[in-house]
């Protein structure tokens, strides 16, 4: 084999590989790294008693859980099971993976509940020690809605400091990114390292809304390291802009391989995909 194009994107696993395996659970990122991923892309929610958990939802989602009695969460009943009022101990009895996932068929039932942060690295690392797979990154998304704080989730400063003591217990900063669409998340990031209080981190603005780049980079106040875009709002010269504004271009959620061709036809820098094996041979 030859060497790869210079332009080939890394590819993320969202929520692990949420198109094969539970979303966000043990079973996803090992099958991720398997399937050759660069970066482990999740999302993370804070329980009760200050636990960093991995979820993408602040509650037990109706969708695809089941209650400790072996009943199926009732869409009702996830408006009251809100993580950030439980005991990290009684989120993990939610299983999150035998029921499967109605919108991806390819979905594996498989046994699986929402794992702490903490856990993810140290089962993940012993992993990739084991099986002697190169180092991959972290991609970490702080799911935080201001209309949340001290609802469903600590207000920016505290769940991003509960967030870097894990990081910094487990894994080196160098491999982490620190993403969200709540730009209060990563302007307190950004003031942190500027301010010698956190090391310096990647940081990637989630954009989903038609505001134009340099409006986004105004509400933010800073150039991010990454601008993560749905993909849909992307075109050759946009990603060419946004390079020249010094930024690497990483969109969501790219699950088809056309797709994924073009845009790696337009030179992203990576691809966010819930089915990493449809980017294999990229």
């Amino acid at each position: 084999m030859g060497q790869p194009a210079a332009n080939t994107p890394g590819i993320q696993g969202h929520r692990g590989c949420r198109g094969l395996m539970p979303e966000n659970t043990l079973p996803a990122f090992r099958k991720a790294l398997d399937l050759g991923v660069t970066t482990l892309e999740l999302d993370v929610v804070i329980s009760k008693d200050s636990q960093v958990v991995v979820s993408h939802e602040p509650y037990v989602n109706a969708d695809f859980s089941t209650a400790p009695d072996g009943t199926p969460v009732s869409r009702k009943d996830q408006k009251t099971l809100n993580i950030y009022q439980m005991a990290y101990s009684d989120v993990k009895r939610y299983d999150v993976g035998l029921r499967g996932n109605v919108n991806y068929p390819e979905q594996q039932k498989v046994a699986a509940y929402k794992p702490l942060l903490s856990e993810v690295f140290e089962t993940m690392e012993a992993y990739r020690k084991a099986n002697n797979l190169p180092e991959f990154s972290y991609n970490i998304e702080i799911k935080s809605e201001p209309d949340q704080y001290n609802v469903s989730q600590p207000a920016p400063a505290p769940f991003s400091d509960l967030v870097l003591a894990v990081i910094k217990e487990h894994i080196s900063i160098d491999r982490i990114t620190i993403q969200s669409f709540d730009f209060a998340v990563l302007k307190h990031w950004k003031q942190q390292i500027d301010a010698g209080n956190y090391p310096k981190t990647k940081l990637a603005a989630l954009v989903a809304d038609l505001k134009s780049v340099d409006s986004h980079l105004k509400d933010l106040g800073f150039i991010p390291d990454i601008y993560s875009p749905y993909f849909r709002l992307l075109g050759q010269e946009k990603v060419d802009r946004i390079h020249r504004k010094g930024m690497k271009v990483i969109p969501w959620t790219v699950n088809n391989t056309e797709e994924m061709q073009k845009l790696k036809g337009w030179g992203v820098d990576g691809i966010i995909t819930d089915y990493p094996d449809r980017a294999k041979g990229l």
